[in-house]
């Protein structure tokens, strides 16, 4: 685990400086373009990286999952409007306005070709915004899978509103190893959701009394496994964004081939 300390640290600065020196550092924000591979015919994966915006470790991702034969257009979306750190993170209503614009790019790309399988994939922050925008899809638009990667909601956070909208299956990849960013950081700075307590992407999310049980069945628990070190996930905050965990167990199991790994998925409770 100590290969990722140093970009742990580096994590915790970027996002929490703004408190530690005391100043409002908030500069003016615009929204990010709307990838062009959104209006474009044919399979599409939109990714949605964390409060840190786009990094190297989602380029990665994007990487391996073209090594893993994924096929269609890998679109990006940087919701933080240039504004990463705690301020995306506190940012509740542009988060949610972010949401809808990506929901917007769903629903164009499927007035293209109503058959076209949509992945949405996140990564900790961007689970939030990714659950949202599923949320606020008009009535039957469905994406085919949703990719949580160690989530940075609150573990009880009522997914069924948002799985309706999930055809096939939402893979929820956590971690007990991700303490700094989803143990520490949240419960101090609180969780996409608002909640200071620690994160879904730690332990998994539990399905609350008011959930829709059917619902909940689409819903994957991927919790880490030692096996999956050979694949440079290490089971830290960014490991599953690895190019090399991506291409062997990410895109086989979005593409419903066999994985690099002898334990069975198990459904979420």
């Amino acid at each position: 685990m100590r290969r990722f300390g140093a970009w742990h640290l580096f994590l915790m600065i970027l996002c929490f400086a703004p408190l530690a020196v005391g100043q409002e550092t908030r500069p003016t924000t615009q929204p990010e373009p709307i990838p062009q591979s959104v209006y474009e015919k044919g399979p599409l994966l939109i990714h949605l990286p964390g409060i840190e915006g786009y990094l190297n470790c989602d380029r990665h991702l994007i990487l391996g999952l073209q090594d893993g034969g994924l096929p269609g257009q890998l679109a990006v979306y940087d919701w933080t409007e240039y504004d990463p750190g705690l301020d995306s993170l506190h940012a509740y209503r542009r988060n949610h306005l972010e949401a809808q614009r990506v929901a917007d790019m769903i629903v164009d790309h499927l007035k293209i070709d109503p058959t076209d399988p949509i992945i949405l994939s996140s990564h900790s922050g961007g689970c939030g915004i990714a659950v949202w925008a599923l949320e606020k899809l008009p009535p039957g638009v469905q994406v085919q899978s949703l990719l949580l990667l160690a989530p940075a909601l609150s573990p009880d956070y009522d997914l069924s509103a948002a799985l309706r909208h999930v055809s096939g299956q939402a893979y929820a990849f956590t971690s007990v190893h991700d303490t700094i960013m989803l143990e520490v950081g949240t419960k101090l700075f609180g969780t996409m959701d608002g909640v200071n307590t620690p994160a879904a992407g730690l332990t998994g999310f539990v399905m609350p009394p008011s959930a829709d049980p059917q619902q909940y069945k689409k819903l994957v628990a991927e919790p880490f496994e030692t096996d999956w070190m050979q694949y440079d996930d290490f089971g830290d905050h960014i490991g599953p964004e690895s190019r090399q965990f991506a291409a062997n167990i990410i895109a086989p199991m979005l593409l419903g081939q066999p994985v690099a790994s002898t334990r069975p998925s198990a459904q979420a409770q």
